[in-house]
């Protein structure tokens, strides 16, 4: 038998650098602490929620049944962990996960994921930029200088929103 019979070749592509933040973010660990971990189970709703997280930033739009597929040929034990099999990773799994997931709260969970980064990454909170995409406003200015900004504000056409952590009351935990 030749070495290149051997050989076999697994992608990890940019999804390592992915794998490599969101173990060095500890996602897996916050998901597995508010959850539970069920040792019955062959894979933990941490680590189903970072294969989520990889499967979602490595460009694949395909069914949840066939989500086991994208990891055929990706080195799974060094994105996922040892002892992991794609097969593990079923739609049955991964929509139990999601139940759970929403039956804790998804914003709870990501708030907390987001504290975890600011506090890894010693992001400064004096300022915030909010994406103002994620608002919607309507309505008209009532007051006649009022008018006067409306008018800036559709030349402008982009509305933009500084949020100050001193008045939402968000973590000062330094």
């Amino acid at each position: 038998m030749s070495y290149l019979e051997e050989i076999q070749v697994k992608n990890l592509d940019h999804l390592g650098i992915v794998a490599g933040l969101i173990d060095e973010i500890g996602i897996v660990k916050i998901i597995n602490n508010k959850l539970g971990i069920d040792v019955r189970e062959k894979i933990s709703a941490g680590t189903v929620v970072k294969s989520i997280l990889i499967n979602g930033l490595g460009f694949v739009s395909r069914p949840l049944y066939l989500f086991s597929q994208f990891f055929q040929d990706k080195a799974i034990e060094k994105l996922l962990g040892e002892r992991i099999k794609p097969d593990y990773l079923n739609d049955d799994k991964i929509g139990r996960v999601m139940d759970e997931l929403y039956k804790y709260g998804l914003n709870d969970i990501f708030i907390e994921v987001v504290l975890e980064v600011i506090k890894k990454f010693k992001i400064d909170l004096k300022y915030s930029h909010l994406d103002s995409t994620s608002f919607h406003l309507d309505g008209e200015y009532k007051r006649e200088e009022d008018k006067e900004k409306q008018e800036e504000e559709k030349l402008l056409k982009k509305d933009q929103f500084l949020l100050r952590k001193d008045i939402l009351g968000i973590i000062d935990q330094t």
